[in-house]
């Protein structure tokens, strides 16, 4: 399998949180880049050595801080990489922004631009659940008998199907979705949640991202589907700190999804719980399987009742009720 080096540029400040929220979205390792280790390698040498490498010095101190990762050349890179620039829009929007410096994202040998358009080879149509058939818009197969067709193109953002934490959520909102109820797919990426949610019979939905380009990919890919543009509604923003937009989205929604990951999940509970009406269902996933238990404490004690767990690959995905 083939992989690409893909770099974040950061701050000192910011490399242990980075590391730790790239930990959420399932990297298990990283090589970061500290200029100040060398000087702390040096002054903390051992023993007798005093030589070094020409050029050694500047390669080490050179550039400012990052962290790298790596990701297979598939469908499932597509996915970490799109959650990765999901990431990063995030954490431009914080308070702390300026702790985590430029935030620059560069892949080694492919340019940004490219990456949406390099993975498609990989991208083939999916079963998922008992119900859907994920589809490339631009592969032509006949859809199974039984099957309905989910068209999906998702561009730059996150939510091919391929991805566990896609597919797990699929398959709960089979279980909780009901003849015209009320949606809201937040972190909503390519819309893939909540247009599923439609096309398996919800009456309206609504779709918020932190990225322009995902929600403007959810519009695209719900009329795509044959979906009424007055019954999806798409909107861009952080609802934990735009109340504008809280009111927008206002509440009563029968079923709630949310596929981002753990710490975003738990800071938002109280929002959760305010956007439901009693007995609506709330579906999370993007829940790497070490961080499940803390997720499923944290909405209890707001008030959420548990009621399924479903894992795959090291990822978990929780249907609960309020």
């Amino acid at each position: 399998m083939n992989w690409t080096e893909v770099t974040i540029e950061t701050a000192k400040a910011g490399l242990d949180i980075l590391c730790a929220l790239l930990t959420d979205i399932g990297f298990k390792g990283f090589a970061i880049h500290d200029p100040d280790d060398f000087d702390e390698l040096m002054a903390g040498k051992v023993g007798h050595w005093d030589y070094l490498e020409e050029g050694l010095e500047a390669e080490l101190t050179a550039g400012a801080p990052s962290v790298t990762v790596y990701v297979p050349e598939n469908a499932q890179g597509a996915e970490q990489l799109a959650a990765v620039r999901g990431l990063i829009a995030q954490l431009r929007q914080r308070s702390d922004a300026d702790d985590f410096g430029s935030l620059k994202l560069t892949g080694k040998g492919i340019r940004e631009e490219d990456w949406a358009n390099n993975w498609k080879q990989y991208f083939r149509p999916l079963p998922t659940g008992e119900r859907l058939w994920i589809t490339p818009t631009w592969v032509d197969e006949p859809v199974p008998e039984g099957r309905t067709a989910l068209h999906i193109d998702p561009g730059s953002s996150f939510g091919t199907g391929q991805h566990d934490t896609t597919k797990l959520c699929l398959g709960l909102l089979e279980q909780c979705v009901t003849p015209g109820c009320r949606v809201l797919d937040i972190g909503c990426g390519s819309g893939i949640l909540s247009i599923g949610a439609m096309l398996l019979g919800a009456g309206e939905a609504y779709a918020v991202d932190i990225e322009q380009n995902a929600a403007e990919a959810a519009a695209e890919n719900a009329a795509r589907n044959g979906i009424a543009a007055e019954t999806y509604h798409t909107y861009c923003g952080n609802i934990l700190e735009d109340a504008a937009l809280t009111a927008a989205l206002g509440s009563g929604y029968d079923v709630l999804c949310a596929n981002i990951v753990a710490d975003i999940l738990i800071a938002m509970r109280e929002m959760f719980f305010c956007f439901m009406k009693d007995g609506a269902s709330l579906l999370l996933s993007g829940i790497i399987d070490e961080r499940l238990d803390d997720v499923l404490a944290a909405m209890q004690e707001t008030g959420f009742r548990l009621v399924q767990v479903e894992q795959s690959a090291g990822w978990a995905a929780v249907m609960m009720r309020k």
